[in-house]
């Protein structure tokens, strides 16, 4: 009773919880560029100044701005992945402006306070005070002055550098300049002190927040050069999504229908398992806020037939046990402990090349990788042991003890 009780309570309790929550982990699951349409730019990054170099490091750097950038456009869920040694790849899912993005993203909106300190004759500004990454991070912000006329406060990091500088340049003019675009060139007429300035001009509201804005943005630390663009429209991407969960429902219930016709009470036991495999994977990419895309549906389909092929390695060697004349437990044991390790060493070493993979791929390759190790990591745990588990507790409860249970005819069976 105790066992019966187990079964049931097992699969009762499993089939509630997933019917209960797929609808809901189904809408959360967040979609990649090729399936919900958007934009896709390739960067190469180049040094901003002369001398300057594109290190690991200043890649980083470019690709956080970039995030940061994307981030503040409020686009759904964008993608910034440096690769390899001097390229970055941006990904916007659900774009409709493409030609802002690219201004945006692309911009350097590079703030410099500059002087005439050391300028040359005939020059202007030539010696650059102070750069982007000198000011606080969204430390600028709208304010008035005392004709009500909008200006830009600003923020820096190095209080004793501000103050160095306007005391140096005391009584001389510090340009602030946007880009190469002079904003305006006010008089020092103090030692600031306290880290604080202001950028005042004609500007109107709307013009005054677009320049908060943009010094929020932060200065890249690299130069782009936009190498290879994509635009994936949203209806493309969408049949993209609905032919292939087609192609998937329907593999998967031919799939389901071969392993309970040649199987029978283990073949549903497998196809109960491959569900809850698939629920699984399913909440740990909403847990996980994974984006899935064209080639993780690829992986995800192939692991199901990883996870199936397992089963069949199974209980075909049961099958072939019980035909040697022993009895169904015993066929049982002995077909499940001598099949396990063939299907041990085939998805180890189908880990190993995933990881491969993974380590030195790079975008989608990623992406394939990751979800196939995380498709045979639960395949093993619900396709090898959960559906072992069930098997064995019918076989104990005596509900699963005859050989046509396992699909085996009496004429097949050998005597020992």
């Amino acid at each position: 009773m105790k066992r019966i009780i187990s079964f049931v309570g097992t699969v009762l309790v499993i089939t509630i919880l997933m019917a209960v929550t797929t609808p809901g982990l189904l809408k959360d699951v967040r979609l990649g560029l090729d399936l919900k349409g958007g934009f896709e730019i390739l960067y190469e990054a180049e040094p901003l100044m002369e001398g300057q170099q594109v290190t690991k490091e200043a890649l980083q750097e470019t690709a956080k701005s970039l995030q940061k950038r994307a981030d503040a456009m409020g686009t759904s869920e964008p993608e910034v992945t440096p690769e390899g040694a001097n390229r970055i790849r941006l990904k916007v899912a659900g774009v409709t402006d493409e030609a802002e993005v690219r201004k945006t993203m692309k911009e350097p909106a590079n703030l410099t306070f500059r002087s005439n300190d050391g300028c040359k004759e005939g020059e202007e500004f030539c010696k650059i005070e102070l750069r982007g990454d000198d000011f606080v991070e969204n430390g600028a912000s709208v304010a008035y002055d005392q004709l009500n006329q909008p200006m830009i406060d600003i923020k820096v990091k190095d209080k004793g550098k501000f103050a160095e500088i306007t005391e140096r340049l005391l009584g001389q003019e510090l340009a602030i300049f946007m880009d190469d675009q002079l904003l305006s060139a006010p008089t020092v007429r103090a030692v600031l002190t306290d880290g604080t300035a202001q950028i005042t001009g004609n500007y109107s509201l709307d013009e005054a927040k677009q320049i908060r804005d943009t010094i929020n943005l932060g200065a890249l630390p690299l130069k782009l050069v936009e190498k290879y663009s994509q635009s994936v429209g949203a209806t493309l991407g969408m049949q993209s999504l609905t032919k292939t969960l087609e192609a998937g429902l329907i593999a998967s219930v031919a799939i389901l229908l071969f392993m309970i016709i040649r199987y029978r009470v283990p073949g549903l036991l497998a196809s109960f398992a491959l569900i809850l495999h698939t629920w699984l994977l399913i909440l740990i990419f909403v847990w996980a806020d994974f984006t899935l895309t064209l080639p993780g549906i690829a992986a995800f389909i192939l692991g199901i037939g990883m996870a199936v092929d397992a089963n069949i390695i199974t209980y075909e060697r049961i099958r072939e046990e019980i035909k040697t004349g022993k009895s169904v437990p015993s066929a049982v044991k002995s077909g499940g402990k001598s099949s396990l390790r063939a299907i041990m060493d085939s998805n180890l070493t189908t880990i190993l090349v995933a990881a491969v993979m993974f380590g030195f791929g790079t975008g989608a390759v990623k992406g394939f990788a990751l979800v196939l190790i995380l498709e045979i990591i639960v395949s093993i745990a619900t396709n090898v042991y959960f559906s072992r588990f069930l098997l064995n507790l019918l076989v104990n409860i005596g509900w699963a003890r005859k050989p046509s249970h396992y699909g085996v005819k009496e004429r097949d069976i050998r005597e020992l």
